[in-house]
């Protein structure tokens, strides 16, 4: 009697497992068919948007749009409550063997580079290597930012650096042919023959306004380099591409032989291909990370966490709250931001030849999206599937002060 007893409660017990596993199999396989529903809403409900930021009255499709903008391939990314929901490629890595984008493919961040060089400086803040106010020329050890008569009594700082209120100029870098020679990070900030960019100097009042910098973003590349005695690629590996497990993502020129045959062909606005499939971005910190729109979007994820204070492992969340409170005259430090109340998100977007890029996220609730195409003609297309990907999912609007 005892042994019918617990066979039937053993068999009930089974039962009753088996009926709970099926359910989160069937509630699993319900929200994945919600989410390709919703991409499939995405894909194909694009509205061409025009100078005004007035939608057009016809939906078409993402590789219609694509085509008609001359696009080669573009990679999306969307995430919500702190998860990736899909990730998917479209078009062409390299027209020129017919590769096809997929969410594994690599383009260059450009100037998404510069907020992951943030938080790795906000992470050696942290660990007092230097301070976020500190006149940077009191740690630099193999260049000092010239002095002159803007810097007489204001002086260039980590903070207005990464806020581009440092009054240092050189805007961005146009980068390499393979076939140049690169030169180093000292020639750059000093000038050289090499060099195909302006010396960087201070050309206004440090903290008087807002004046975009990536020469700036080289000047906190050499200082992290000095105050650790590290090489910048592999600091920033150990600073933030690790902790946030973007394990698709690097600095490094040349890139991990693992990553290097994931890599996209740029192409310019007739849609030829950048001479030699990319040029090179020596200037690390301001243009030269390789990575996917998922790896981006564990990086958005990780610092939102931060600022919530949900997970300080990226950062303190003071350091990322200080990273997200606006700057007079200007931005964050380190990152864009925009909007109020649930709509506060923070944001950068990123062009380098052949390279379009925009990251997204929304600071109170780990939701958003990253894009990224491998075509000079991107921005618009990127706006078109932001503006899609918010109103299928009835968040606010995503795009820059929109």
């Amino acid at each position: 009697m005892n042994k019918m007893k617990f066979s039937l409660i053993a068999i009930t017990i089974v039962a009753l497992s088996s009926c709970q596993s099926n359910k989160k199999k069937e509630i699993a396989d319900g929200s994945k068919g919600k989410e390709t529903y919703i991409q499939h809403r995405v894909e194909n409900n694009i509205y061409t948007i025009d100078e005004n930021g007035k939608n057009n009255s016809t939906a078409t499709t993402i590789e219609s749009r694509m085509a008609t903008l001359n696009v080669s391939g573009v990679s999306i990314t969307v995430f919500d409550n702190n998860k990736i929901l899909w990730s998917k490629g479209y078009g062409k890595k390299n027209k020129e063997t017919g590769e096809d984008v997929n969410e594994n493919t690599l383009f260059q961040a450009a100037s998404i580079s510069k907020p992951i060089a943030s938080v790795a400086a906000f992470k050696l803040i942290e660990e007092n290597k230097f301070s976020l106010h500190e006149d940077v020329n009191s740690k630099l050890k193999r260049w000092q930012v010239p002095n002159n008569e803007f810097t007489k009594i204001e002086k260039v700082t980590p903070s207005r650096i990464m806020s581009h209120t440092s009054g240092l100029g050189t805007s961005g870098f146009q980068g390499y042919n393979k076939n140049d020679s690169i030169p180093t990070l000292k020639e750059i900030l000093e000038g050289s023959e090499t060099t195909n960019s302006d010396p960087v100097r201070v050309v206004q009042k440090p903290g008087e306004s807002e004046l975009y910098s990536g020469g700036g973003m080289e000047v906190l590349q050499m200082l992290m380099e000095d105050v650790t005695g590290e090489e910048f690629s592999q600091l920033l590996n150990i600073l933030v591409l690790k902790p946030t497990e973007m394990n698709s993502s690097s600095f490094a020129y040349p890139l991990p032989e693992k990553l290097s045959s994931l890599t996209a062909n740029g192409y310019d606005e007739n849609g030829n291909v950048i001479n030699g499939g990319y040029h090179i971005y020596p200037e690390k910190a301001a243009a030269g990370l390789w990575t996917n729109p998922t790896d981006l979007a564990l990086f958005m994820i990780a610092l939102g966490k931060s600022y919530r204070g949900e997970d300080n492992s990226l950062l303190s969340q003071e350091s990322a709250k200080t990273m997200m409170t606006r700057v007079p005259n200007a931005g964050g430090i380190g990152i864009g931001i925009d909007g109020a109340g649930n709509a506060f998100r923070f944001r950068h977007t990123g062009g380098n030849a052949g390279f379009v890029c925009y990251a997204v996220s929304f600071a109170n609730s780990g939701r958003g999206a990253v894009i990224m195409t491998n075509s000079d003609n991107g921005f618009p297309l990127i706006h078109e599937i932001i503006r899609a990907i918010s109103r299928e999912y009835n968040w606010p609007a995503m795009w820059m002060r929109e």
